[in-house]
């Protein structure tokens, strides 16, 4: 770069000087009076040098050094709250997996074969793996009973062997990384998943009739079960929705587990999208099922 030496200070400038920066933006454009000529700048050796203006000039340049560091400190002091009070808005959707879930659990519920089949290659093709997706079918035993959970899991070991067959190598996934207490442990352990779940301690007639069925649901399915980590709750209970919502006369429950559902996490709008995808995929009385139970449900919500 060119430069000029200047002043008794040995001071160098580039020979573009001041003019590499310009003060328009704060002060305003300036009249055709009121401009100055460009400098036409002369071989040092030449140049004639003004000890008084040499000496103003560091003084200069430092005034415009921090005019224009005001200017910018100024600017991002206004751009500064924007972008920090701008809402960041989110739009909330079931990933391509977890839209799988209920329509497999419908489809075990039903015993409908056919259509388990292409769910179950649908769900490991959007990334279920095999642990979390024969952790479904043995979950949904306590809904829809053994013998359904028993030929769903048989129909998921044709389905992971033929794909096997044909090259394809489903992750395997992981197991449970806890042990699951025993005794008064595991019912105590039972209680409080089931209370989170529920909203609040489970009690009625029906188990004041049968005690013994709440024991179960404490220590089996909300114990055992629900203790097991390989398959998050968010997951259970998507398949539950999906499973009760195939099985007619079990209305309460599904109302339940609508709810449910949405103290683990699932919003509204997701759960919406489980009775589009039941309706699009599945059987439409399912569809209309699950989308009754919501409704009521968040109507409840808001009273």
């Amino acid at each position: 770069m060119h430069k000029h030496t200047l002043g008794i200070r040995s001071l160098e400038l580039s020979a573009l000087g001041f003019g590499c920066m310009g003060l328009s933006h704060g002060y305003g454009s300036t009249t055709d009076t009121q401009r100055i000529a460009e400098p036409q700048w002369t071989e040092p050796s030449t140049m004639a040098t003004d000890t008084r203006s040499s000496a103003a000039l560091p003084a200069l340049m430092a005034l415009c050094l921090s005019v224009g560091a005001m200017f910018s400190l100024t600017t991002q002091a206004v751009e500064a709250p924007k972008s920090m009070t701008t809402p960041q808005t989110t739009a909330q959707a079931l990933s391509n997996k977890q839209q799988t879930i209920p329509l497999i659990a419908a489809f075990m519920a039903t015993s409908d074969m056919p259509n388990l089949n292409a769910a179950l290659n649908q769900g490991l093709d959007a990334g279920l793996t095999i642990s979390e997706t024969r952790e479904i079918l043995v979950q949904l035993y306590a809904y829809v009973g053994f013998p359904r959970s028993l030929n769903a899991l048989n129909e998921l070991m044709t389905v992971v062997q033929a794909r096997k067959q044909r090259g394809i190598e489903d992750a395997p996934g992981r197991e449970p990384s806890q042990a699951i207490p025993v005794g008064d442990e595991l019912l105590a352990a039972g209680t409080a998943n089931q209370t989170k779940i529920s909203g609040a301690p489970v009690k009625g007639p029906v188990f004041e009739f049968a005690p013994v069925i709440n024991r179960y649901l404490q220590t089996h399915l909300f114990g055992d079960i629900f203790e097991r980590d390989n398959l998050d709750w968010q997951s259970r209970e998507l398949a539950t929705v999906g499973a009760l919502a195939a099985t007619p006369g079990v209305e309460p429950q599904l109302r339940a587990h609508m709810a449910a559902s949405l103290r683990v996490g699932l919003s509204a709008a997701q759960l919406g999208e489980v009775t589009e995808q039941l309706k699009k995929h599945g059987d439409a009385q399912t569809a209309e099922r699950a989308n009754a139970a919501l409704k009521e449900v968040l109507a409840a919500s808001k009273k």
